[in-house]
């Protein structure tokens, strides 16, 4: 994973970037190795942290790269495939559109005006980002066997094939919008029991609308995340360990 975002951060530079920041943004977020990581970037290590998997991000940059993603959960030949916790959530929909991780984290870009330029990993999550975002650059470095197996590009390769897509990327810019969900948002959040939803309610303005299932309205989408956020904390704090 360190290689892949190197590869990412090599092709921003060579294609102009002045500034890189990487946002380690798998479980515990703290999966880079940071000496090994590329010396120009700046990287944001370990959990919690406000917005999560899109930390960092404000109105001073220009685009946004999603390396190393996974399809939504329930996604036909995605590879671990899951949104956000794949422990408690089953389904995440705002204002009828379900979203995994692509699409959640490219709303946040949004509100920034931020368009997300690439996205990497398998087969199926790369399909998921051309549906959502249209014109985004992708790269596809490993097609599913099954949810638990892949058959993968050489890590030479896929990370020559990440640095010229973000090389890529980056020139096609100024054809990508941002993606923007329109105000104001419901979410319909689906969890795989009704102890986990049990717990969600405890969140202030939740409302239980199937055994499973909570929902939750705000016209600020970053209020929106942050609910769904203690939900499943509160939602992974039923799980017998």
């Amino acid at each position: 994973m360190t290689g892949e975002a190197n590869a990412a951060v090599s092709g921003a530079f060579e294609a102009g970037a002045s500034e890189v920041v990487v946002n380690d943004s798998h479980g515990t977020m703290r999966n880079l190795i940071p000496e090994e990581l590329h010396e120009e970037a700046r990287l944001i290590t370990g959990s919690t942290k406000p917005l999560s998997m899109m930390q960092g991000i404000d109105q001073g940059f220009d685009a946004a790269f999603l390396v190393g993603y996974h399809a939504r959960r329930g996604t036909l030949h995605g590879i671990l495939d899951h949104t956000y916790s794949g422990a408690t959530v089953s389904s995440f929909v705002v204002n009828g559109q379900e979203l995994g991780e692509t699409g959640m984290n490219a709303a946040i870009a949004g509100i920034f005006n931020i368009p997300i330029v690439l996205v990497t990993g398998d087969s199926a999550v790369t399909s998921e980002a051309k549906a959502l975002l249209g014109n985004v650059e992708t790269v596809t470095v490993k097609e599913a066997v099954s949810r638990w197996s892949a058959k993968c590009v050489h890590p030479n390769k896929a990370r020559q094939m990440i640095r010229q897509g973000a090389i890529s990327a980056l020139k096609r810019r100024s054809e990508m919008r941002p993606f923007k969900l329109k105000s104001p948002f419901e979410l319909r959040l689906e969890l795989m029991n009704a102890g986990m939803a049990d717990a969600a309610e405890l969140v202030p303005d939740v409302k239980r609308v199937a055994p499973r299932v909570v929902t939750y309205a705000s016209d600020d989408f970053i209020k929106i995340y942050k609910a769904f956020r203690a939900m499943v904390t509160l939602a992974g704090s039923t799980i017998e360990r």
